[in-house]
């Protein structure tokens, strides 16, 4: 999952600047094309999850990974902007992100379950500051072009790690019915399906237009070369600032407290972004903040839900899961593109306060259960 993630992540410091080299480029466009994989991750999450509960995990991650590899090898090979948009919306086909929660879940304790998913959030929260500062320089140096192929290089990684795994029997066998979905659809797990839409929404809308930010406000250069210096103390920082939040949520069971409070700063971070003048010292700040919040969220929701779901349906409770995801990235493309081309690029971080805050009243709303 990191290996992958790791490939997906590495276009969004670069792409909103580098997108222009392409035919027929507009802002919405460009965050069509970031939030389009978003979209049929959305569309295909359950029906995958719901495969892998009938015929087993590791044939629908094979088949998975072969699609990713395809669209990321057609976005490496175009020159016009649709021909990326295709691309990406291949590479969200290999809608495998609930197969693998639901993999992981197949061979963990109970009692360890929600260790293991913290586990599996803090990796992919390294991938992602890791790819910040690895697609600049490979951006800077390879192009977009090249940064697709490397992403097609590591879904073969991937591949091989998959091949590697053990097979898992299927769970009993069940259909696609209404009542079986209503099973997951109980209301701890919608709120926690809310929570990863609203903040892969806030994610993809912030990176539509943090990257211009920077070269627009001449903290980094336009060849985006010194990312680093802005990228690896944030990571460093976030990385640090989580670890305490994360304890907290699963040793000391504070888990409500810990989502308001993760929640509380996310929306601090956004609404600062709108009303600071940035520079140097303050994007690093907000940024730490944004991404203390950002990769303690990430960690914790799909603990709960694994904790959450019934064992029998665990492929389709997190395939609705991975599917409110990749919608919230879908969406926060689409309406970030757009606030961007029609309002400019400031009140993109007003909307994203706005989810923000719906978010906190669900969270705040909803009664403590155990172990939640």
């Amino acid at each position: 999952m990191a290996t992958r993630m790791f490939g997906l992540f590495m276009i969004f410091p670069v792409f909103s600047v580098y997108a222009s080299q392409y035919q027929s480029t507009t802002p919405f466009l460009i965050g069509l094309a970031i939030g389009i994989y978003g979209l049929t991750q959305a569309l295909l999450q359950i029906p995958f999850g719901y495969f892998s509960d009938q015929i087993g995990r590791k044939p629908m991650l094979i088949i998975g990974l072969i699609i990713f590899f395809i669209g990321s090898v057609v976005a490496a090979n175009s020159t016009d902007i649709i021909g990326v948009i295709i691309g990406r919306a291949l590479q969200g086909s290999g809608a495998i992100s609930a197969v693998l929660m639901a993999f992981l879940a197949d061979f963990v304790a109970p009692e360890r379950r929600a260790k293991a998913n913290a586990f599996v959030g803090l990796q992919i929260g390294l991938a992602f500051m890791l790819s910040l500062l690895i697609g600049p320089l490979i951006t800077v140096n390879f192009g977009i072009s090249g940064l697709f192929l490397l992403i097609a290089g590591l879904s073969i990684l991937a591949l091989i790690i998959v091949i590697s795994l053990p097979s898992v029997k299927p769970k009993s066998q069940y259909s696609l019915s209404f009542s079986n979905l209503k099973q997951v659809l109980e209301m701890r797990l919608v709120r926690f399906n809310f929570g990863i839409f609203a903040l892969h929404l806030i994610l993809t809308c912030a990176f539509i237009v943090l990257p211009i930010l920077l070269v627009q406000n001449h903290i980094v250069a336009l060849d985006l070369n010194d990312n680093w210096k802005v990228y690896l103390p944030v990571m460093l920082i976030s990385f640090v600032g989580m670890l305490p939040i994360i304890l907290l949520a699963e040793k000391y069971q504070k888990h409500k407290i810990m989502l308001l409070f993760s929640i509380t700063i996310l929306l601090l971070s956004q609404i600062l972004f709108y009303y600071t003048k940035l520079n140097f010292a303050s994007f690093l700040t907000l940024l730490a903040i944004f991404f203390i919040a950002f990769n303690a969220l990430e960690a914790m929701l799909p603990s709960l839900v694994a904790k959450t779901a019934n064992a029998s349906k665990r492929g389709l409770a997190m395939g609705i899961y991975s599917t409110s995801q990749f919608l919230g990235t879908f969406i926060g493309g689409i309406f970030g593109g757009w606030i961007y081309h029609t309002y400019g690029i400031n009140r993109v971080f007003l909307f994203t306060a706005f989810i923000a805050s719906i978010w906190w009243l669900i969270v705040a709303s909803g009664q403590q259960k155990t172990g939640e």
